[in-house]
């Protein structure tokens, strides 16, 4: 195709990655995607150019990057385990691979940097001053984006809630506690409050916001932060309520999650810690300010809760 331009996506196989690889092929991107064994991914997307290499390998990631104009970081290290030594070299060999190519890299960001005094509604430029590990190191990979931008990288951060949709993976709370991906849904256990407020962010709307954006790079300042209201909740439980009308069992139990065997068993699982940190943001409401977003695209694409969870059980083969 005359004119395509290519992207480059690191973490295709997950849930944001996945979703925006997706959405950059039905825009007519030219897509690669880096895999250490591209021969075992289960269900390659479509319209996808795979490559042998690790997102830890700095030669790899500026190899994949070479003449892209994209680059979108959706790599995260699995079951929280393991950031500080993964998490912050992953994107300095994005940064590298954006230096040498000139692509604008793409850095799904999260609400993990803010801590309780934000808020409840958090704006982009809100201080942060988060709570947890993972939050700290969340600050340092948009700090190293920061100044990779003042050096000349173009960057656009586009922060959101917990994911869900059909290509959920197993790092979201969605697949890992609200239901069971692989297996009819019997019962919706909710970790949070009932009562207090949460924001979810609904993959494809995320993907197409994020593709809005960049079909606007030339309107975007060098160093461009987002926030992505998605779907908020009132009520927490609300989302738990709203799965058992698209199952079509309104009487379905929603049962409270067991953060007191979480507890019990983090001495010895790194995944339960890193859990525990994040209770906070159960029992607070946090929701993300998109006037920014919405004044710059006119609207955030928006798919109806009940719709989007459909669709999302039956990716997770729930429905």
């Amino acid at each position: 195709m005359p004119g395509q331009k290519t992207a480059l996506v690191l973490g295709a196989t997950g849930g944001v990655g996945g979703a925006i690889a997706e959405a950059l092929v039905a825009r007519g991107w030219k897509v690669r995607a880096i895999n250490r064994d591209p021969a075992k991914i289960a269900k390659p997307l479509a319209g996808i150019a795979w490559i042998r290499g690790d997102a830890m390998n700095r030669a790899d990631v500026v190899a994949a990057a070479e003449g892209a104009a994209l680059i979108v970081h959706g790599v995260n290290p699995p079951g929280y385990r393991n950031w500080r030594a993964l998490a912050l070299p992953m994107i300095d060999n994005t940064i590298a691979a954006a230096r040498t190519s000139g692509a604008r890299i793409v850095f799904p960001g999260t609400v993990y940097n803010f801590g309780p005094e934000t808020f409840p509604l958090v704006a982009e430029d809100e201080p942060q001053a988060p709570r947890t590990r993972k939050g700290a190191i969340r600050v340092e990979m948009e700090a190293r984006l920061a100044a990779a931008s003042d050096e000349g990288v173009k960057v656009l951060i586009l922060r959101a809630g917990d994911f869900f949709g059909a290509g959920t993976s197993g790092n979201s709370w969605f697949g890992a506690a609200l239901v069971k991906p692989g297996r009819p849904v019997r019962a919706v256990v909710y970790p949070g409050r009932r009562d207090v407020g949460h924001a979810w962010a609904y993959l494809p709307d995320l993907a197409e916001t994020a593709m809005r954006l960049i079909d606007r790079d030339a309107d975007l300042p060098r160093f461009a932060v987002f926030h992505f209201n998605g779907h908020w909740f009132e009520r927490g439980v609300e989302i738990a309520e709203a799965i058992r009308v698209a199952v079509s069992a309104p009487r379905m139990p929603v049962r409270r999650f067991p953060w007191w065997l979480i507890c019990m068993a983090s001495p010895f699982v790194e995944t339960f810690r890193e859990m525990l940190e994040m209770t906070y943001l159960w029992r607070q409401p946090l929701r993300l300010d998109n006037r920014r977003l919405v004044a710059f695209l006119g609207e955030e694409p928006h798919t109806p809760a009940l719709d989007a969870l459909r669709t999302t059980l039956v990716g997770l083969g729930c429905l």
